[in-house]
Parts: C-alpha cells; sequence; structure tokens
C-alpha cells in the first residue's frame, strides 16, 4: 500500500515499510503512477491533487460527524488509529488529542517549539535560548534557559498527564518531548495506522 500525509512544508510518503519525505516546494506529484493514498492539510496541494486520478484522498471516507468542523485531516487520522491514549504530535504546532474507549474527548492546540522560540527572541534578545527538555519540571528554575523552558513544557505537561491515559508521541519533535513524557509511546507512523484503519474500514483498497 502506498501512503501519503501532506502537511505544510512535506509529503511524506510510505510504501510497504519504506518511509521518506519530499518537500512541499520542490516536488511534483504527477510524476507518481501508482495508486497512492493521501491525506492533505495542505490547501494549494489539495487543490493540486484533486485533478490527478491516482491520488485517493482518504479524508472523502471518514465519518466526520464525530470531530468538530475545523479539525485538521490529521488530527483526526491519529484519532482514528486510538482507542485510549493522549495523542501528542510535535510538529510545527503541537496538537494534543484525548480518546477514550475508541471517542474522541476533545483536543487543544499549542504553539510548536520553532514558533515559540521565536516568541521570546521577540520580547527580548536576552531570551534567546534553546529549549531545555532535559529539566526538572518538579525544580522551579534559577536561569533564564531553564525558565523559559519551564514556562513552556510544564503548562503542556501537566495537562497531558492530568487525563491518567497512556500518552503517544507522533510528529518531528518526538523525540525531544520524549524526555519529559518518558513513559510515552513513540510512533512516528500513528497517522499512517489511522489511514489504513480508515481504508480498510471502507474497503476502498
Amino acid at each position: 500500500m502506498f501512503l501519503c500525509d501532506i502537511g505544510n512544508t512535506s509529503y511524506h510518503f510510505l510504501k510497504d515499510i519504506n518511509s521518506y519525505k519530499k518537500d512541499v516546494n520542490s516536488f511534483e506529484p504527477s510524476n507518481i503512477k501508482d495508486k497512492i493514498y493521501y491525506v492533505c492539510v495542505n490547501e494549494n496541494i489539495s487543490q493540486k491533487l484533486e485533478k490527478l486520478d491516482n491520488w485517493i484522498d482518504v479524508s472523502e471516507f471518514i465519518d466526520k460527524s464525530k470531530y468538530y468542523k475545523t479539525m485538521g485531516i490529521d488530527r483526526i487520522c491519529a484519532v482514528e488509529a486510538t482507542k485510549n491514549a493522549v495523542i501528542v504530535d510535535a510538529g510545527s504546532a503541537i496538537t494534543v488529542d484525548v480518546v477514550k474507549n475508541g471517542e474522541f474527548l476533545g483536543g487543544f492546540i499549542y504553539p510548536g517549539v520553532r514558533v515559540m522560540k521565536k516568541t521570546y527572541t521577540n520580547i527580548s534578545s536576552v531570551l534567546d535560548y534553546s529549549f531545555n527538555f532535559d529539566l526538572d519540571l518538579d525544580i522551579m528554575p534559577k536561569n533564564s534557559q531553564d525558565a523559559i523552558s519551564y514556562g513552556f513544557l510544564k503548562t503542556l505537561y501537566s495537562e497531558v498527564i492530568s487525563h491518567d491515559l497512556p500518552i503517544i508521541l507522533t510528529g518531528g519533535d518526538a523525540q525531544e518531548f520524549k524526555k519529559i513524557f518518558k513513559d510515552a509511546k513513540l510512533d512516528e507512523n500513528l497517522i499512517f495506522d489511522g489511514m489504513k484503519y480508515i481504508i480498510k474500514k471502507a474497503d476502498i483498497c
């Protein structure tokens, strides 16, 4: 099965067990002649793919009544792959979705690492630090780098663990967040797993 998860910066492909990415600004999707199932949050690319018969939009086969109207298709696919968990997708934005007994309970969106770092830098150049994911969130900071790191991470951490559910990490910064969510499961293919579930359920393959 040939799958593709398309974001704002890249095409993320999974073909059988092989995973790779292509830049949205340089990759030409019409070069692929195989049948490929995709989800896409990039409106400009969606319009281009609608004209290609071999690119099949998985979102058309989802019961969206379970979700709110503007919820991203990537988040929906992750939820579809999950029965009981808090899903933390750490990308350009950090999305957090809560699933219990197969039911989507809701979620929220948090600034991503690079966006939040830029926010601190815009406040003052003396706050231009990278985030310290190794800090102890049980101890109040006594230096500037840990102070901004604590301010960014502690709120997110506290909200996620408050739901008392297993935590699944995915997205480009998942490895960093594993340092604070030590018992979390890393799953780089969570969205693909959701796509496979949807395709199988709809019997479209």
